[in-house]
């Protein structure tokens, strides 16, 4: 996450799923920023839809009015302004910058396993999403990634998790199909979901006593969200998805 992004449309999106996800504080939420340096692009523009309220309001008032005060209004492009506005109850947040060095990258982790200790569901938020093997840990631009050895100790720590993940040019099942079957090869999760927007997918993996919650808490994204944030269950088989 870079704060140049921040309340751009998929931050709407990001932040109205985590509040349904959660229960609205019915679960210990920590959000894990894994923030990185502004970079001066461009890119982090898409607040146009700010100036919609028509359009988009609806999916989450809280969230919007929130996001165009601050945003469109003050000019205010930080999550601090989501960390003090208390728009995802009983929530914490790991604001800490993560770095490519490896070093640095393990103090970053070692210091969250112990902030986000009796946390129910975690949420990863890096720039990209998940490693790829053009970038190994420890090289230049490893801090836009999470890695698999990062989302198993979380996930053995006991935590739910949900991953940030962009799309990349390819076909984007087959894409999310081979994500989920190294859920499960590598993390040992019995379900995946999904919950695609038009540029991103936001995958959790709940732990087995978190499953029927998501579930339920899931139901309620496809009511306020419908088509805008899809969501797809899959769940593990042995040998294929």
């Amino acid at each position: 996450m870079k704060n140049q992004y921040f309340g751009d449309i998929n931050d709407y999106k990001k932040y109205g799923l985590l509040r349904l996800l959660s229960g609205h504080g019915q679960i210990k939420t920590t959000i894990c920023w894994v923030l990185t340096e502004d970079d001066g692009r461009s890119d982090g523009s898409r607040i146009k839809y700010l100036e919609k309220p028509e359009q988009w309001r609806d999916y989450d008032q809280t969230v919007f009015e929130h996001l165009r005060e601050n945003v469109l209004e003050k000019g205010v492009r930080n999550v601090s302004v989501i960390e003090r506005g208390n728009i995802i109850p009983n929530c914490s947040f790991y604001s800490e910058y993560v770095h490519d060095d490896n070093s640095l990258r393990d103090e970053f982790f070692k210091e969250f396993r112990d902030f986000s200790e009796g946390t129910d569901f975690v949420f990863f938020d890096p720039d990209n999403g998940l490693e790829v093997k053009s970038v190994p840990r420890g090289k230049r631009g490893s801090s836009k990634y999470v890695y698999w050895d990062e989302v198993k100790a979380s996930y053995e720590a006991g935590h739910s998790l949900m991953i940030y993940q962009h799309f990349p040019r390819k076909p984007r099942e087959l894409f999310l199909r081979n994500l989920v079957r190294k859920f499960r090869d590598i993390v040992g999760t019995r379900k995946v979901f999904s919950y695609c927007t038009y540029h991103v997918a936001f995958l959790l993996l709940p732990q087995p006593d978190h499953e029927n919650l998501f579930a339920q808490n899931s139901n309620n994204v496809k009511k306020a969200w419908g088509e805008v944030i899809k969501f797809q269950e899959y769940k593990m088989a042995s040998s294929a998805v």
